[in-house]
């Protein structure tokens, strides 16, 4: 696969088909993680793990399962997949197991890891698969960043909250105050603020889409020649 074809995937999975904000993809999590940046950091890359690993291991093996079975055949490899990382975290990190609860084990049901096996895995080779997995998971972890730091912002006025269930109690001292004496903004961080949030995020996309189109339909108009 050509350099511009990487390229391309990288583009698809951070911008174009991004699946927070254009394929409206993985919902579930997004809207209901998104409270912080750390809870949206830690349940995206451990999607994007299980989605680099199931793309990587599905394209290795899709010449050798028959098309009647794939479907089950995926999600047996997403869901061993999702139960290594779940065990890991649940022994290195328990507090923030804790914290993201079924989330993590419902990375098996994610509607987005099944797709990109099933649209891209199961008909390309290993390394572009991997991409693809990867950067897609990183296209919804970065949705779930900026998502979770304007919930937390508007709800809480910190940033990192919660950092310490990653790092231990030394880490208290890292969250962000950045609106000291905030009162906060409930509806911010319940289910509705979700909803608000990810609406502005897909706006703020399509306008900054239509003005890139805008400025490239905009023909070059020739300076007058002098005479």
């Amino acid at each position: 696969m050509s350099q511009a074809s990487y390229r391309e995937i990288i583009g698809n999975g951070l911008w174009k088909q991004n699946a927070g904000v254009v394929q409206l993809l993985g919902l579930c999590p997004l809207l209901a993680i998104s409270t912080s940046v750390v809870n949206a950091v830690s349940l995206g890359l451990a999607t994007a793990l299980v989605m680099a690993a199931s793309n990587g291991a599905i394209s290795l093996i899709r010449n050798l399962v028959p098309k009647e079975i794939r479907i089950a055949v995926f999600i047996l490899i997403i869901a061993a997949l999702v139960t290594a990382i779940q065990l890991a975290m649940n022994a290195y990190i328990h507090p923030l197991y804790l914290v993201l609860g079924i989330f993590i084990p419902l990375i098996t049901t994610n509607c987005i890891v099944l797709a990109r096996t099933e649209a891209f895995a199961s008909k390309n080779r290993f390394l572009p698969s991997l991409v693809d997995g990867f950067v897609m998971g990183i296209g919804l972890t970065l949705v779930l960043i900026v998502l979770g730091g304007m919930r937390e912002l508007v709800g809480r006025g910190t940033l990192f909250s919660g950092i310490d269930l990653v790092f231990g109690e030394a880490a208290k001292t890292w969250v962000w105050h950045v609106l000291p004496d905030y009162k906060g903004f409930l509806l911010a961080i319940l289910p509705p603020g979700a909803f608000f949030g990810l609406g502005l995020l897909i706006a703020g996309k399509n306008w900054l889409d239509q003005r890139a189109a805008k400025h490239q339909t905009i023909p070059l108009v020739p300076s007058s020649s002098q005479p």
